[in-house]
């Protein structure tokens, strides 16, 4: 598992998922190797298809599992031994998290628990963890720095920031253990040479990304998009975001190995730049040319804030990263050409990795 010299062996967790797989792509091109370890309840088989049609020899290996599951952690950590985990594995959607939030605790803050006792165990020092801007909630100044107090108003965001507490305190109790904290923005776009996308499964969409219900109206999956929340206290009443590339996301994970600290550090992912969600939607109606049929909806999803943007400024002159997506059409133009050449999302995975998912 390390087609290169001084390349890592990398655990994905959650590498069969949107953001996850583009993670073990980019890692892969890196010359590194990679185990990913992935439940699929909210990831993509076919995702792990491509990756292995991509793979080198001995580059890649799938192995189905629940990070819940203290015998999954160890086997993903030992056979053979991975030298840093990069942790995405977590279900994400605000709302549902409002609505069954001991799932997300055991999902979110448990899982992580038991991977960082699994590390423990086996002596794999390095973590690179996936948390999110939601642990700020509803901050009083923008941008969002990484000095704005945490104070997360749904249990998805609350859940992070019980994860990001335990990791801090393994950290305080092992001075050899390193880690990077990042707080994303909001994730989307595509693999630019359109080997890898989003297309949820049917029962996740209607809870998923905006950039999913705009294409899916642009493609009559739905008959209209659900716009939620027009009377925030924005500019045009709708809530506003900042919007990351996914592929700028990972760059970002790459860009912070070197940058694996005790404490560990943190750094906020994103653009610096406030998007509302009306103008979100008018940028995929030009980028997709499709007369999206909108609904706007006066109440909010429960948990949601009305406004919420970074300041990249600590990671643009730590560790020389910045958004390369910072126009929110290019970003999209990617994820439009992914769902365009593949209207029905990923083809069926080949037996061999079918075979890979134990019953």
């Amino acid at each position: 598992m390390r087609p290169q010299p001084g390349s890592l062996h990398v655990l994905v967790t959650g590498g069969a998922g949107f953001i996850g797989s583009h993670a073990t792509l980019l890692l892969m091109e890196a010359g590194h190797s990679v185990t990913v370890v992935d439940d699929l309840s909210r990831g993509n088989l076919g995702a792990v298809d491509v990756l292995r049609a991509l793979a080198k020899p001995r580059q890649l290996r799938f192995l189905f599992g629940n990070l819940g599951d203290a015998e999954v952690v160890h086997e993903a950590l030992t056979n053979p031994p991975v030298d840093l985990v990069m942790h995405f594995a977590a279900i994400a959607f605000v709302g549902e998290s409002t609505k069954y939030p001991l799932n997300y605790y055991m999902n979110i803050s448990s899982n992580t628990f038991t991977l960082l006792n699994g590390m423990n165990k086996v002596g794999v020092k390095k973590l690179i963890y996936s948390s999110t801007c939601a642990t700020y909630g509803n901050a009083d100044k923008m941008p969002i720095t990484e000095e704005t107090p945490t104070h997360p108003v749904n249990p998805y965001g609350r859940a992070k920031l019980a994860a990001e507490t335990a990791i801090r305190d393994f950290s305080s109790a092992n001075p050899d253990f390193q880690a990077v904290i990042l707080r994303y923005f909001n994730v989307y776009g595509a693999d630019p040479l359109g080997r890898l996308g989003e297309f949820p499964r049917p029962e996740l969409r209607k809870q998923g990304r905006i950039s999913t219900a705009c294409f899916d109206a642009a493609q009559g999956y739905i008959d209209q998009l659900v716009v939620y929340g027009t009377d925030f206290p924005t500019k045009d009443g709708t809530c506003v975001r900042d919007y990351i590339h996914v592929v700028d996301l990972v760059k970002a994970h790459i860009a912070a190995i070197p940058a694996l600290h005790n404490p560990p550090s943190l750094y906020n992912i994103g653009t610096g730049q406030g998007v509302s969600v009306k103008e979100f939607v008018e940028a995929c109606k030009r980028v997709t040319g499709k007369p999206i049929k909108v609904f706007e909806r006066k109440q909010s999803r429960p948990g949601d804030y009305a406004k919420v943007w970074a300041d990249p400024t600590k990671i643009q002159r730590e560790l020389k990263w910045s958004a390369q997506y910072v126009n929110i059409e290019d970003g999209l133009r990617t994820a439009w050409r992914w769902r365009e050449s593949h209207p029905k999302g990923y083809t069926k995975a080949d037996p061999a990795v079918a075979a890979a998912v134990r019953p």
